[in-house]
């Protein structure tokens, strides 16, 4: 009887199926503490427990991208350790701050199988669910992924296609509980701007770079317990190459759009989200956004963004998205449609 886990290949899943995914995890001050040290990240409420206390968020909550790298890790010894690549999510909601102190566990259920035409791999959709050692739910997602298979001479799958929301509508936005921003303290967050100063269509430069480092990236994907072979192992792709996890490139890209949205204090949903190219060592990373949509909330002071960030491998000062022919652009990495919360 083998006792090592070759992890799950595309064969091995069913629609309906149910995965507890091993090791719940607590999240902690040290968390913060790298996830600042990996990312120039700098905004005020996750940074200043002062300032987040101000906004009415005591105790002091973590980074949202924090709990989904956590969360997210859980679920890859069971869904995507045998991954060609990951491809999407959706319906991603924060259904409350992570603080300090929560253990977060995670489960999923398959809802939906697609064999590729190849017959060597396919495509995996399920919706993951992290709760609080309270059994509250603190983030809920679905994601799609392509997944070898074991055995090519199997038969496919009944080809199941999940209904995923383009948009998490902005009603069914979770505000976290006592935020306010009335009192919002413009000088200590960086700049002036609120929800009323930008406008649906504007596209924003973050003018920033940072160069992905191999020792940063690998230690981000232990940090959040991810074993996707392909981000550690060369022998894992044919190319030889390491790809980098790209959650890491989704938490660079946030971090680099503090230049131009440092009032975008809080992740309250990611619409869709799209790792259009892979990204590895040596490469540079740029981002901009383009805002999609503005909604009130019924927090007071609180106003929500629709964003599109993009993250590019090298800086495109002409802020393409795609090309006549409908395909992303040369460069773009990532495409990450989410909403935001700031100060009206």
């Amino acid at each position: 009887m083998t006792k090592t886990n070759p992890g799950n290949f595309f064969e091995d899943f069913t629609v309906g199926q149910v995965i507890e995914h091993a090791t719940p995890r607590t999240v902690t001050e040290g968390d913060r503490a790298v996830y600042g040290s990996l990312y120039p990240t700098r905004f005020a409420v996750p940074s200043s427990a002062q300032f987040a206390a101000a906004c009415g968020l005591d105790p002091h909550p973590v980074e949202e991208l924090i709990g989904f790298h956590v969360a997210f890790g859980k679920t890859v010894p069971d869904v995507s350790l045998n991954a060609v690549a990951n491809l999407g999510y959706a319906e991603l909601r924060f259904h409350q701050p992570v603080l300090p102190g929560d253990t977060l566990s995670t489960s999923s259920e398959v809802i939906g199988l697609k064999e590729n035409s190849s017959g060597k791999n396919g495509v995996v959709y399920v919706r993951s669910t992290a709760k609080n050692q309270r059994g509250e739910v603190a983030i809920d997602w679905a994601r799609w992924v392509m997944v070898h298979k074991r055995d090519t001479s199997l038969p496919a799958p009944e080809t199941v296609l999940p209904e995923l929301a383009k948009v998490v509508a902005a009603e069914d936005l979770i505000i976290p509980a006592g935020l306010d921003f009335t009192s919002y303290d413009f000088a200590a967050a960086g700049e002036p701007h609120t929800w009323g100063d930008y406008e649906v269509g504007e596209k924003i430069d973050h003018v920033d770079g940072v160069t992905l480092t191999a020792s940063e990236h690998q230690q981000a994907t232990r940090l959040w317990q991810n074993t996707a072979k392909v981000h550690f192992n060369t022998e894992a792709r044919p190319d030889g190459n390491q790809l980098v996890y790209g959650g890491h490139i989704i938490s660079m890209a946030r971090a680099l759009s503090f230049n131009g949205l440092a009032n975008a204090q809080l992740i309250a949903a990611i619409n869709a989200g799209a790792h259009t190219s892979p990204a590895f060592a040596g490469d540079t990373i740029y981002a901009w956004t383009e805002v999609l949509d503005k909604a009130d909330t019924s927090a007071p002071g609180v106003g929500a963004l629709r964003l599109r960030l993009v993250a590019t491998k090298g800086r495109d000062e002409s802020m393409t998205l795609k090309g006549d022919d409908g395909k992303y652009a040369p460069g773009v990495l990532l495409d990450l449609d989410y909403w935001a919360l700031l100060p009206q």
